[in-house]
């Protein structure tokens, strides 16, 4: 059964339940953030990564560790496109069902992987977005201890069941706003029609007045929006 329709109705219950998430941008600004979980693939990733190069788009990466691993050189290629990095757990194994030492484990060992690919600082990657998007208070409490930033999404295509490329880009316009936060899958599952979803998508976004941003440009808005003390 596909929840495609229900991801919008999700999002508005969950959204006010846990604001410490970055959800979503301003409302006011026509502001987007593509962001693509579960990679870097081998193939697939490379594929993506000309496409946005073509069209001049930053996106935002949430990485599996164990993909990194095995190709090193395609995080490295999405750093220095200047997309922004962040974590999705070493495994995809669901948070949910971690201890606190394994969740500080798998979200340490991602960490290394990508920092040692990228050559940065060890502590410079610190966006995470749960696999699958399921958490309890307690993982969010844990991030936040940890100094870690819970990301989550606001435009869910359900891309990973592979409806096609078609169907994606119609439903991604339909619930793109202001301040979207747009997940698609560069991984195994989803990524076969990543890059041309992504080609057919990014014109037509451009064309309705929106202008891309990455998730650390939207953690910048929402900390200028917050009252000064």
């Amino acid at each position: 059964m596909q929840l495609a329709p229900l991801y919008p109705v999700i999002h508005q219950i969950l959204k006010p339940l846990f604001p410490t998430c970055l959800w979503v941008g301003d409302h006011q600004v026509p502001a987007i953030a593509l962001t693509f979980d579960d990679g870097p693939h081998p193939d697939y990733t490379p594929q993506l990564l000309d496409v946005l190069d073509r069209h001049g788009i930053p996106a935002s990466f949430f990485l599996l560790g164990i993909c990194v691993s095995r190709s090193p050189a395609i995080a490295r290629s999405m750093y220095q496109g200047n997309h922004w990095l962040g974590l999705h757990g070493f495994d995809h194994r669901s948070f949910t069902k971690l201890s606190s030492v394994e969740l500080k484990q798998t979200l340490k060992q991602t960490q290394a992987e990508i920092t040692k690919a990228c050559q940065l600082p060890s502590t410079a990657v610190r966006d995470v977005r749960p696999p699958n998007g399921f958490f309890i208070p307690k993982t969010l409490d844990l991030l936040q201890q940890w100094s870690y930033r819970p990301v989550m999404w606001s435009v869910v295509p359900e891309d990973w069941v592979s409806p096609g490329v078609s169907t994606v880009v119609d439903r991604i316009l339909q619930q793109v706003t202001n301040g979207s936060i747009i997940v698609l899958h560069d991984g195994y599952t989803g990524g076969i029609d990543v890059a041309e979803v992504a080609d057919r998508l990014i014109p037509l976004l451009l064309q309705k007045g929106y202008f891309f941003v990455t998730i650390d440009q939207l953690w910048q808005q929402e900390n200028a929006l917050k009252p000064k003390s």
